[in-house]
């Protein structure tokens, strides 16, 4: 579900007369989303809080609000329909959205109105009839370690960074020893130590200046895909979670990393997304309705599987103790292990 495919091998149209004159683009300009009363009951993939407000993201285009802690939604306009895969907001009035034709979003009204900020250049090269298929470059999560410096990354090893909040966009993807191009899946600060970054075939990436360098890990534990990664609130340590429910704590900023102990028995399904509240409490759900949650920074997990079984892409831990579960029917406020629905 939140994996980004590439179609083909990308190749722009050559310049000179071999191109028409009056070429189209390879792709048309984005549409707005269009509005709908059922936004919130569609596949959802990632919520935050914008100061008290909460913003989620998902399929086409859709973005949603709520100032009542999840009980109602409000769809915002947004000049695009392209799937968002992630959202973050740096204060409670600027956000940025990121999903597919690398397309990332900015709002300066705490989620209400959004601006496009950038989309993939190659889109607006002229199409060559002869040529092949357009590499798709998703981006599937994106940072903001204050209001003008952000990364956002993605498929095939993509790394974009602004220092001006978003304004222009720098490709900064060769500065990452990536060879083989792996996926960026998610990007999260640790406590007291910088940036961690996960993403397939088992890659791990670290920044101790909070992204202006990195560095690529050979301490993996797992030679799986990584979707997901957080801190847990304490210094330098970190949890990282992928398929077939593999789920690893460092306490030394990724030098070392133990499997996680469960209180019950631990899930086999693949683990998608999740977040750290305030309080230093860890929900992190995924594929086949399985939650898990932790009330000790990560040392321990608990988990849970709701009798819908329908795959959640992230949970994030409310004020009042409760979980907003996003995925793929939608936004929900549940109880505290996820297993009961607050509202029907």
């Amino acid at each position: 579900m939140l994996h980004a495919l590439g179609i083909s091998a990308a190749l722009l149209a050559p310049a000179g007369a071999a191109v028409a004159q009056d070429a189209q683009p390879l792709a048309a300009a984005p549409e707005p989303a269009i509005m709908s009363d059922l936004a919130s009951k569609t596949l959802l993939l990632d919520a935050v809080s914008a100061g008290e407000r909460l913003v989620a993201v998902g399929s086409r285009g859709h973005i949603l609000y709520s100032d009542d802690q999840g009980e109602s939604w409000t769809q915002a306009e947004v000049p695009a329909r392209q799937v968002l895969t992630a959202v973050y907001f740096v204060d409670e009035q600027n956000g940025w959205a990121v999903g597919h034709d690398s397309m990332i979003l900015h709002s300066s009204d705490g989620g209400q109105n959004w601006a496009l900020q950038y989309r993939d250049p190659a889109l607006d090269q002229p199409a060559d009839p002869d040529g092949p298929g357009l590499l798709e470059r998703p981006l599937m999560d994106v940072w903001f370690r204050d209001d003008q410096t952000g990364f956002a990354v993605g498929a095939y090893g993509l790394f974009l960074r602004t220092d001006d909040g978003g304004a222009t966009w720098e490709d900064r993807s060769d500065s990452i020893d990536n060879e083989y191009g792996m996926h960026y899946n998610a990007i999260a600060p640790v406590h007291n130590a910088g940036l961690m970054m996960v993403g397939e075939m088992g890659s791990l990436y670290r920044s101790s200046d909070y992204g202006d360098t990195w560095e690529t890990l050979d301490t993996s534990p797992y030679d799986g895909t990584w979707f997901g990664v957080s801190g847990t609130g304490k210094t330098g340590q970190v949890v990282v979670w992928g398929l077939r429910g593999n789920l690893y704590r460092s306490e030394n900023f990724g030098f070392t990393w133990q499997p996680v102990e469960f209180s019950n028995k631990a899930p086999q399904a693949t683990l998608l997304g999740g977040n750290l509240s305030a309080d230093g409490k860890l929900a992190i759900v995924g594929a086949g309705g399985v939650i898990l949650t932790s009330d000790d920074y990560g040392k321990t997990f608990e988990a849970h599987t709701r009798a819908d079984r329908v795959a959640l892409a992230t949970a994030k831990r409310l004020p009042d103790g409760h979980l907003l579960l996003v995925g793929q029917h939608g936004v929900v406020r549940a109880s505290a292990n996820g297993l009961k629905d607050s509202q029907q």
